[in-house]
């Protein structure tokens, strides 16, 4: 008897609190292992956070959050993060990286999302927008 085929991708309701934040990361970790991922979790977990705790903070509203994780014919990680706000994020998706005070404590999270996947962006959705990375295949 052989063992089942690995999932491929995961998809998930959060709550529309901090508290999907740790849930996030924790969920992240657990899709890599469960899709037999050779990846990066640490950075994975670091990115998915920003995305979740940003869908959070920067959304009005009660609505779950969902997190979507694929592992692409390619062996790339991609991490999607939905919400209810249909704004676009300034920093993703465009050449121009954004503009970080270095005394404000926040605005690092986009930067670090350029900065450590290998591709980042948002697109609009019927129900608000979807804000994504892309990791390499390990």
């Amino acid at each position: 008897m052989s063992e089942p085929p690995a999932p491929s991708s995961w998809r998930i309701t959060l709550p529309h609190t901090t508290a999907a934040v740790p849930i996030a990361r924790a969920l992240i970790r657990k899709a890599f292992a469960d899709m037999h991922v050779p990846a990066d979790s640490d950075t994975a977990e670091l990115l998915t956070a920003e995305l979740v705790a940003n869908a959070v903070e920067h959304t009005a509203g009660d609505r779950p959050i969902e997190l979507v994780v694929e592992v692409l014919p390619s062996g790339h990680q991609h991490v999607e993060v939905h919400d209810n706000d249909p704004a676009p994020v300034e920093g993703l998706g465009d050449d121009a990286f954004p503009e970080v005070d270095p005394l404000d404590e926040g605005g690092r999270g986009l930067l670090l999302i350029r900065t450590l996947s290998l591709d980042s962006g948002y697109r609009p959705t019927e129900q608000g927008k979807v804000v994504w990375f892309r990791l390499p295949a390990e």
